[in-house]
């Protein structure tokens, strides 16, 4: 009889631990609708009540992470109020991240969305302002490519925010930054890791805008314009698809006679 009803509670254990591990998947594919759908609010909603069921998952809690980020980013921006706001939403977006790598610390993705909160405090604050939190997006980032894993988008991320980074730190001189300790930024290091996540992640506007200016950058006209002309035949995907298409054509109209 002791026998039977232990097996019973194995299969009950068992049979929760299966519900459980469904409903999580449930709402990871939900969250992820609503944020193909451009609905951050909804997903960023559904997201922080499944974290009450689910404390330590870390796929949901860098997915709060990225839902405050896209929130964040798309306030008008304009009165001190919406600016506190934003900053209060860039920094929950980091302790999500931050919280995130201590429960998966071999998953590529935490870093990732790490090094995307904290690049966003940076621009915040300004890049030559917020130097600590520049050198943990590299480390995050760099950290992410070594990992390797999170499948093509993710790896496409870590190189794209990686890339972008040495382009923001180059936009000071060499000798102005190096007492600063950003002597590492490079602009041929920029253009490699922007031209990897192009490949990893080809037809994504935002990809191909930043490596355009990159080249433009260099100076290398050909190739901007090329790139540039990509962004129009590349499908929307991003909230900020319009946007990006927009500045493409006003860098199409500056670059024309270089």
């Amino acid at each position: 009889m002791k026998l039977i009803v232990r097996f019973s509670f194995f299969l009950l254990l068992v049979f929760s631990f299966n519900l459980s591990a469904q409903s999580v998947d449930e709402v990871l594919e939900e969250a992820d609708k609503y944020v193909a759908e451009f609905n951050n609010q909804k997903a960023l909603d559904l997201l922080l009540e499944a974290e009450k069921q689910f404390p330590d998952n870390y796929q949901i809690l860098w997915r709060i992470s990225r839902s405050h980020i896209d929130i964040a980013e798309h306030l008008p921006d304009k009165t001190s109020a919406q600016k506190d706001e934003q900053e209060r939403l860039y920094k929950e977006a980091l302790e999500y991240a931050d919280r995130s790598v201590k429960l998966a610390p071999d998953q590529a993705i935490t870093y990732v969305r790490k090094a995307i909160a904290n690049g966003r405090i940076a621009l915040f604050e300004g890049v030559f302002s917020a130097i600590g939190t520049v050198k943990d997006v590299k480390a995050d980032c760099e950290k992410a490519i070594q990992l390797g894993n999170g499948g093509n988008y993710v790896q496409a991320l870590a190189h794209y925010v990686l890339g972008r980074t040495h382009m923001k730190v180059c936009e000071k001189a060499y000798l102005v930054r190096l007492p600063l300790g950003l002597g590492w930024g490079d602009m041929d290091e920029s253009i490699r890791l922007l031209e990897t996540a192009v490949k990893l992640r080809p037809n994504f506007r935002m990809f191909y805008l930043d490596l355009a200016k990159a080249y433009i950058e260099e100076k290398e006209w050909a190739k901007a314009r090329e790139t540039l002309l990509k962004i129009e035949k590349a499908p929307v995907v991003d909230e900020d698809d319009d946007q990006f298409l927009a500045e493409s054509k006003q860098l199409l109209e500056k670059t024309k006679n270089k």
